[in-house]
């Protein structure tokens, strides 16, 4: 009897409020999808005209932009759909919302990080600080950005892991791949070496890798003698620049400095080591 009278009650209610609240969460869902999409148009639009370096560098623009945008538009979809939900479950939304809105100034008194955080990235993300896809230093943490959003920045380092860092602590950000990089090797040589010879072969190194066909397309200005830049207790040390595309800079040192170790290998040119004279007596 009162399972009959339960069944009464619910395949109504499931029948008409059910179906409706089904309608409310694809209709969310689906215009999610499309809002993403609409988005990703129209920042590719909006970012038509504007010129960039490369083709990567406008792709990064267009990936964050979309990124925070989306989110945005995302959690406030959400939100009605959630408001649309408890009004077919039947509650009065009425005074809720009024609740929301005293509960919401309470909030925002203490509330003043979150707002520092979002007004922080609002500005990251108009002055073009970094994009998804760079690699930086901010907040004493370096990685390679995974996403940004108007609350914090997600960055991914070397070891694999994940750093959520509040926009608001970003003091000072350092980008290592925007626009362009650049090799800055330092280098020993003997104080015997004849420094005009030294010079003369990292110059040809430096152009025999950037003319080479699987680097050329990594390197901007070929890695060339730049100065002496010290005279340390055991080597004369020369310093090496060059420019690199975004994020190439590591991988195309690492390449030169195997190249000189072979050039300086066969043009006598000795790279010094620490040693140690012991005396004994007799």
């Amino acid at each position: 009897m009162y399972l009959e009278k339960f069944s009464n009650i619910i395949y109504p209610w499931l029948a008409v409020h059910g179906a409706r609240i089904l309608v409310i969460l694809v209709l969310s869902w689906v215009i999610n999808k499309f809002i993403r999409v609409f988005i990703n148009r129209l920042v590719e639009k909006a970012l038509k005209n504007h010129n960039f370096t490369s083709e990567e560098s406008k792709k990064k623009r267009e990936d964050t932009l979309a990124g925070v945008f989306s989110g945005v538009v995302k959690v406030i979809i959400w939100i009605v759909a959630g408001m649309m939900v408890l009004s077919e479950v039947g509650l009065n939304i009425g005074p809720l919302l009024a609740g929301a809105g005293v509960a919401g100034l309470a909030f925002g008194f203490g509330a003043q990080f979150l707002i520092r955080d979002v007004i922080a990235g609002m500005f990251l993300i108009l002055e073009n600080q970094y994009r998804v896809g760079d690699v930086v230093k901010v907040g004493g943490v370096s990685g390679m950005v995974e996403e940004i959003t108007l609350r914090k920045t997600t960055l991914r380092d070397l070891d694999g892991i994940v750093h959520h860092v509040p926009n608001g602590e970003i003091k000072d950000a350092s980008n290592y791949s925007k626009t362009f990089s650049r090799v800055n090797l330092d280098v020993g040589v003997s104080y015997s070496s004849d420094i005009e010879k030294v010079i003369k072969v990292v110059n040809m190194v430096g152009k025999d890798l950037a003319e080479n066909p699987e680097w050329k397309g990594k390197i901007i200005k070929a890695p060339q003698f730049l100065r002496v830049d010290d005279f340390a207790d055991s080597a004369v040390v020369i310093k090496i620049l060059g420019d690199t595309q975004p994020l190439k800079q590591w991988e195309v040192t690492g390449e030169l400095r195997k190249r000189l170790k072979i050039a300086f290998d066969k043009n006598g040119i000795e790279i010094p080591f620490p040693q140690r004279v012991v005396h004994t007596k007799k």
